[in-house]
């Protein structure tokens, strides 16, 4: 794919790009959107509000998940993610960077997440019941104020079962376990806008944590987070949420020089941002 220039993401040619006029690239290029955007997702309070009691450890490890746990937070780079975003093209799935196209694959959520890529679709209903299910499988019933849709919060979660009583059974500590990676869900994996709620969708699929272990938990977050992309890409978008970090560490891992850069922490300042355009636009 030709572009105008090694500094210049607008393509020559927009017959396969059509979406040109709605994206973020063009936006910058025109001085009308020049923000770095927000990431959404809140792993970091969550592992505030959440210690993993040591009796839960085998369900979630049986599940596949403690992986995920295990990487913690990871400090997010701001505006490493708007550049890259600046440089995803919503039509083909793909960056889009002066050496070619790249993309992140099966293969890079594997590697870095840990999980499955093979086994059934994670798919299910948005039309839930969720004060039914999750009596059955958190043993609580939500209040109203903690639900959204189909969503609940994380919060509440957390302040439900994340403290298991000494002499819980085993149903007990299932229980505090699903709730455990449902919110690891909604704070990592699966983010929304705010990162503060998740989809009951997922806790129908852990019922049982061997079947659960089956699911292509891999797919599913490739999926949502090019979604995600997709998402911010376009339409002045001023966050973007998903698995974020999936992101930066396949794009950090893939180039050592972006690698070894400190990531910055105050969101106000543009150097980070003009820096990572730069080595965006070189020639490797």
């Amino acid at each position: 794919m030709a572009f105008r220039g090694l500094r210049d993401a607008d393509p020559l040619d927009t017959s396969v790009l059509v979406l040109q006029d709605r994206h973020r690239s063009h936006l910058v290029d025109t001085e009308e959107f020049q923000e770095v955007l927000h990431p959404r997702q809140q792993m970091r309070a969550f592992l505030s509000m959440w210690r993993m009691d040591p009796r839960i450890r085998p369900y979630v490890i049986r599940t596949g998940f403690y992986g995920i746990y295990r990487l913690g937070h990871i400090i997010i780079d701001w505006p490493l993610i708007t550049c890259l975003v600046e440089r995803w093209r919503p039509e083909t799935h793909t960056f889009h960077v002066p050496v070619g196209e790249m993309t992140i694959t099966l293969q890079d959520v594997a590697i870095i997440l840990g999980l499955r890529i093979d086994g059934p679709a994670v798919t299910g209903t948005c039309v839930l019941d969720v004060a039914g299910l999750c009596g059955k499988l958190l043993g609580v019933i939500p209040p109203d104020d903690a639900i959204r849709g189909s969503a609940i919060s994380i919060r509440w979660l957390c302040q439900q079962l994340s403290t298991p009583s000494p002499d819980a059974d085993e149903v007990a500590l299932q229980r505090s376990a699903r709730g455990f990676i449902l919110a690891l869900m909604g704070s990592f994996l699966f983010a929304d806008k705010k990162g503060v709620h998740v989809h009951m969708c997922f806790l129908s699929l852990l019922r049982d944590f061997t079947q659960t272990s089956s699911y292509s938990w891999g797919g599913a977050v490739l999926a949502h987070t090019y979604r995600e992309l997709c998402r911010a890409s376009l339409d002045r978008r001023r966050g973007i949420s998903g698995c974020i970090t999936l992101i930066q560490r396949d794009f950090t891992l893939a180039d050592p020089i972006l690698g070894a850069q400190p990531p910055i922490r105050h969101h106000h300042s543009l150097t980070r941002y003009v820096m990572m355009m730069l080595m965006l636009s070189l020639p490797m």
